[in-house]
């Protein structure tokens, strides 16, 4: 699924729009309406995206460090690289290791 994702949001994003598809208008609802007729990948694209710009200002201070950390793994996520694992089985992981 992921990878279904990635690939149609890449595909998203590297579309052409003309500058007559640029207008666009500006009623919320109308905007909802019409993306719920996209694909399920491409409402997802569109709503991580629009989750991200709202994390534009910072609730706390963070170290250039940490900022190197986040968009590496960030990156990773994107490119396919990370190794991502679901809430059930990293508690299972952790659960083990204590035992």
């Amino acid at each position: 699924m992921l990878d279904a994702v990635s690939a149609t949001c890449k595909e998203v994003t590297n579309v052409d729009i003309s500058p007559e598809q640029r207008i666009m208008n500006n009623d919320p609802k109308r905007i909802i309406d019409d993306a719920m007729q996209l694909e399920p990948a491409i409402r997802a694209f569109i709503a991580e995206t629009l989750l991200e710009s709202l994390d534009f200002e910072e609730d706390f201070p963070v170290s250039a460090e940490w900022q190197e950390e986040i968009q590496r793994r960030c990156a990773a996520i994107d490119n396919g690289t990370a190794r991502l694992v679901d809430h059930e089985s990293a508690i299972a992981q952790l659960r083990a290791s204590l035992a």
